[in-house]
């Protein structure tokens, strides 16, 4: 499956953004959707994570509340509603995706294919 995400850019703190992952080439209900998040000099680190219907979320604790994971199996693609936004959010933030039989997945190298990532920065 090939993932394409959308939707960076500059916000102001306190602001919000959605970001949107489509996708391509297999079933996309075929599988568990997840975001990730890597600043400058940081290691990858997990978002959020959601099932192959949308029915299950998994986030992040730093998410506090903040960010949002749906999905439209119709469309093909995932988002990433984040609201509240501070600096400390700025990052590069990518999509990825795996197999749904292997269950709940929140570390990076769990996934299987990846999405190019997109560029949201966070000013004070």
């Amino acid at each position: 499956v090939q993932l394409q995400a959308s939707g960076g850019g500059l916000v102001q703190a306190g602001g919000s953004l959605r970001l949107s992952c489509a996708a391509s080439g297999r079933t996309f209900s075929y599988y568990r959707m997840g975001w990730f998040r890597q600043a400058p000099g940081e290691d990858r680190e997990f978002v959020g994570t959601i099932n192959w219907s949308g029915e299950r979320t998994s986030y992040a604790s730093f998410v506090k509340g903040r960010f949002t994971i749906s999905r439209d199996n119709a469309k093909n693609t995932v988002y990433l509603q984040m609201n509240s936004l501070k600096p400390a959010d700025t990052a590069i933030y990518y999509c990825a995706a795996v197999e749904s039989r292997r269950g709940v997945v929140v570390t990076h190298d769990g996934y299987q294919y990846w999405g190019q990532g997109t560029l949201v920065t966070v000013s004070s």
